[in-house]
């Protein structure tokens, strides 16, 4: 047994798990922040009090009163939420995978302290939207990935995908590998998908469907705004108003 498998037994021992969905994307800059904090948004409005986390962000702003996560800052305003240490415990400088941001930074970024927080945020919300950072295979601290990540937190999976050309190898190789791994994957969600799509965007849905080994959750539109609350706002509208939305959250956990 590996020292990761030793720590997340010892520190899942005695606890249920607790409910949420732990969102990763195909890739960097797939939409991931946008459809969870679009997520997290339509469950505040339906009455569920919804927890949001961000347990390392990297490339964060710097303010007056020390770096900010503009990801953990959006997903707690759709959610009605404050961040607090507990939504986002590890912030980073530099626009680099976690694990060498830290070590630029001289961090360490430990699994327990993540571990802990995520249980404070579960003593607190009914639900827990849980965004990871990059891919499944991004290095988050020496050999562990964001993979180990979710497997340490005990919750299920939704992928995040783009619709261009590429995106059924690259979501079909993420639903592949987290399998694999024994991550319980729920489904797929295409983000900024077109209102006119292309060959490759019209053809990428069915296959992604077809052979991720996964249900296809959702296509949620492109929306043409540089304002990250002005889009979360209008997806939340547009997943309010579709009837498959009922079925997305059935798959999440959410009804």
């Amino acid at each position: 047994m590996t020292r990761f498998e030793t720590a997340g037994r010892e520190s899942a021992a005695g606890r249920s798990p607790a409910k949420g969905i732990f969102i990763t994307g195909t890739d960097t800059g797939v939409g991931k922040t946008t459809v969870a904090a679009a997520l997290a948004r339509l469950l505040h409005d339906k009455g569920v009090k919804v927890g949001v986390m961000k347990p390392v962000t990297s490339g964060c702003s710097l303010s007056a009163t020390g770096l900010i996560s503009n990801d953990a800052e959006l997903l707690s305003w759709a959610a009605g939420v404050t961040v607090t240490p507990e939504v986002a415990p590890y912030l980073l400088k530099e626009p680099l995978a976690p694990s060498a941001a830290a070590e630029i930074e001289h961090v360490r970024i430990e699994f327990s302290r993540i571990l802990a927080a995520f249980h404070q945020l579960a003593e607190q919300y009914d639900f827990i939207i849980v965004e990871g950072a990059g891919g499944l295979m991004v290095p988050l601290s020496g050999g562990l990935l964001v993979a180990d990540l979710v497997k340490l937190l005990m919750l299920p999976l939704l992928v995040v995908a783009r619709p261009d050309l590429g995106t059924v190898n690259h979501t079909v190789l993420t639903t592949f590998a987290a399998r694999q791994l024994g991550i319980d994957v729920r489904g797929v969600v295409i983000s900024s998908y077109p209102e006119t799509p292309s060959l490759a965007e019209s053809s990428a849905p069915h296959l992604i469907d077809s052979l991720s080994g996964v249900p296809l959750l959702g296509r949620l539109p492109r929306i043409d705004s540089k304002d990250d609350k002005a889009v979360v706002a209008a997806l939340d509208a547009w997943l309010s108003a579709q009837p498959e939305t009922r079925f997305l959250l059935r798959e999440i956990g959410c009804e």
